[in-house]
């Protein structure tokens, strides 16, 4: 089976149709090009054919490059990896190149046979890089489609010509929201931001009539025409040189030095705005090429695509029969619960949301049509289609209603007693087969099943706030959950269109686990008289999106201490937090509690803004005249998280590094550049982080004591994704 077909029609038409075998959407293997290739140049030739147009045997055009190829080209360089890569990518060139000269004499730019691309759908990386070659670009007039050029959200750059293309199509400054930030468009946007050229209702029929009247002038590019000038002006320009300052300082601001990729497109950008087109593309693929060797490039391509993928295919699903949810059962109301309520009624799912009182019932839907309106006014959801997801969800007091459910998720308040009454009261109104859901962050799932008569049928599921756009859902299981438990809940996730992971039941779980004492070392700090401004600007610098203390405030310095509190009743005299604690309980003895409050850490003017750090906070603590070095800062805010992580992997909490990584950089945005806490540790060796628990824990107590496993990996020169990058446990090991 191939992934490309030709076939000629009576009008002299080439079509050259993108069909990848066994795949709902069509991705590019090096085998796919080489086919691409010889199909081009098998219509190139045949006398007969006057035009080509390139299309998909499937409702979109294509989802991009399999990434899983493209970090394969290392290995496949044995001693060279850059050498291959750098020629695997060239080849792409020439085959794109190819496409875009189409036969054409070098000095007269005639004789070429017009080339159009036919896009039914979604066309993204790869799959409007190709288009790009093409000599115009029809797209289905498809709100759905998407189309764009997402490489730089998995490290990396479009190195398939987008870049050069784009750039010289749109110029730097047009084409910057597509390539620095990878944004994605309807077909409709995309035309008139330039990208595509019509947007039809057949675009296959429309891309055969045009090939079959375009003229020699229709294939030439601006870019292989003489006199051609780029939009905005080149570097040497007066215009184009303040683009390129700017530019450089907006790329620095948003990435703070830390991601390679967005520096390394910006610099293929300047560098062949400076030459020839041929050239250009020449310094695209070198760049492209140093990307692909940065370990932090490899570690997030490993992790937010192959296994992000991976995990949303079902990894790590026990053996189960199909568990598709029907009928949603959501109990409580609150932001929470009508966040699931709308991203199931969204995702096709019947919904029954329930509330003690019916006024509150309403306003949980209501804040459901609320998300829809906001999308209605992006244009992103139309009205007819907020009347059917509205449909679906019926607010209600009664439990009766619930009759029917194959699924009940609890999202009420954090307290064990409450929840109990509550599964009590649902289980008396569903079928045996029911699976019942605790949304918690904290709770115990195996103390919460206590009060259902059928544990192996209860499952925690911890969402992310706001539910509708956090990617992460937490599924714990309890002692006693069974295998349907976890599969319903891991089908659920699938549906919803979330990232899920599996852990077992332990205090705070995985992701709380991890970022609990990443926002106490960052308290502490205050304590010891570190500037308040250095510990923010240190977690920023370091690639995490929130500093400590901008995060407490974001979810609530009271929060933080009833955590607190009922950690303390629960571990007694193993408590290791009193320092945070004497922050924390000071802040909230003054009324301050964060955000919500406008007034935490940080001042907030009347409109909840953030104005800077509180002057208040410096006058209880003093900040010392010493201060640490910045590097000190960093590694005791990262390995505040990445130790804890390591231990939840030892301790049998976390069965799979690769759940561990993704969960890290989608639930609470660990340093994405790293990959994930185990890709960093990876990145920096195990014996370079035992050396820095070491003196860590010398200077800061045992909480960044080296853990045995890691001291083990150090010993032996180990790495955790060559032992563990395959799903295995740490305990089976």
């Amino acid at each position: 089976m191939t992934d490309f077909t030709l076939a000629r029609d009576a009008d002299g038409v080439a079509v050259i149709t993108w069909d990848v075998p066994k795949r709902s959407m069509n991705v590019m293997s090096m085998q796919g090009f080489e086919e691409l290739d010889a199909l081009i140049d098998e219509a190139l030739a045949d006398e007969a054919v006057k035009g080509i147009v390139i299309t998909s045997g499937k409702k979109d055009f294509a989802g991009g490059m399999d990434l899983g190829v493209i970090a394969g080209m290392k290995q496949s360089g044995g001693d060279e990896p850059a050498r291959a890569v750098f020629e695997g990518v060239m080849r792409m060139h020439g085959v794109l190149r190819k496409i875009e000269r189409a036969g054409m004499d070098p000095k007269t730019n005639k004789g070429g046979k017009p080339i159009a691309a036919a896009l039914p759908g979604t066309a993204l990386g790869i799959g409007l890089e190709i288009p790009l070659a093409c000599h115009r670009i029809f797209a289905a007039d498809n709100p759905k489609a998407k189309i764009g050029l997402p490489e730089i959200m998995v490290g990396i750059f479009p190195g398939a010509g987008g870049t050069t293309r784009l750039v010289r199509k749109l110029g730097a400054m047009g084409a910057s929201p597509l390539l620095l930030e990878g944004k994605m468009n309807d077909p409709k946007k995309a035309k008139a931001l330039g990208v595509i050229d019509e947007v039809v209702e057949d675009p296959l029929a429309a891309a055969k009539a045009w090939v079959l009247q375009a003229k020699d002038a229709d294939l030439v590019k601006p870019w292989d025409a003489k006199g051609y000038k780029m939009p905005g002006g080149a570097p040497y320009h007066p215009a184009g040189f303040m683009t390129f300052v700017g530019a450089s300082a907006m790329v620095h601001g948003k990435t703070q030095g830390v991601y390679p990729a967005a520096k390394a497109l910006l610099s293929a950008v300047y560098e062949g705005a400076l030459v020839p087109f041929d050239a250009a593309l020449r310094i695209e693929a070198r760049w492209f090429t140093k990307v692909l060797m940065d370990p932090s490039s490899t570690a997030m391509i490993r992790s937010l695509f192959l296994n992000k993928e991976a995990l949303e295919k079902g990894a790590n699903r026990p053996e189960a029969p199909d568990q598709t949810v029907r009928k949603v059962g959501v109990i409580g109301a609150g932001m929470m619960g009508a966040g699931i309520a709308y991203v199931s009624a969204n995702a096709g799912i019947d919904v029954v949301l329930i509330d003690a009182a019916q006024d509150a019932a309403d306003r949980g839907k209501a804040h459901c049509e609320g998300l829809l309106d906001k999308g209605i006014s992006r244009r992103k959801v139309t009205t007819e289609k907020k009347e059917e997801v509205l449909s679906r969800i019926t607010a209600t007091t009664d439990y009766a209603a619930l009759s029917g459910c194959d699924l009940i998720v609890e999202a009420v308040f954090e307290d064990i007693g409450v929840k109990a009454e509550v599964t009590r009261n649902v289980l008396a109104h569903v079928g045996p087969d029911c699976i019942f859901a605790t949304n918690t962050s904290t709770l115990p799932i195996t103390e919460l099943a206590k009060a259902s008569d059928a544990p192996d049928r209860f499952i925690g599921i911890h969402f992310f706030s706001p539910v509708d756009k956090m990617m992460l859902v937490e599924i714990i299981k309890g002692e006693r959950t069974g295998d349907v438990a976890v599969a319903k809940a891991l089908d659920f996730t699938r549906q919803i269109r979330k990232t899920p992971i599996v852990v077992n039941d332990a205090r705070f779980f995985y992701a709380n686990r991890c970022i609990i004492p990443y926002i106490n070392e960052g308290i502490r700090m205050v304590a010891e008289g570190v500037e308040p401004a250095l510990i923010e600007n240190a977690a920023r610098l370091v690639g995490m999106p929130l500093g400590p203390l901008q995060l407490v405030d974001e979810t609530s310095i009271d929060l933080g201490v009833k955590i607190a509190k009922a950690t303390k009743a629960a571990m007694g005299d193993a408590y290791p937090d009193e320092a945070v604690d004497e922050v924390l309980f000071w802040m909230a003895d003054q009324g301050r509690m964060g955000r919500k409050s406008k007034s935490g850490f940080y001042a907030y003017d009347e409109k909840g803004q953030r104005s800077g750090l509180w002057d208040g906070l410096s006058e209880r603590y003093t900040v010392s005249d010493e201060q640490p070095d910045l590097v000190e800062v960093q590694q005791r805010l990262l390995f505040a998280q990445v130790l804890e992580a390591v231990r939840a992997f030892e301790d049998g909490v976390l069965t799979d590094i690769r759940e561990g990584d993704v969960a890290a950089i989608l639930g609470w945005g660990f340093a994405p550049w790293s990959g994930g806490p185990f890709s960093w540790l990876d990145m920096i060796g195990a014996g370079f982080a035992a050396e820095r628990c070491d003196a860590l824990a010398a200077a800061h107590g045992d909480r960044f004591a080296c853990p045995a496993l890691l001291r083990e990996m150090a010993q032996s020169g180990a790495a955790f994704y060559d032992r563990y990058g395959d799903g295995r446990a740490a305990r089976a090991a």
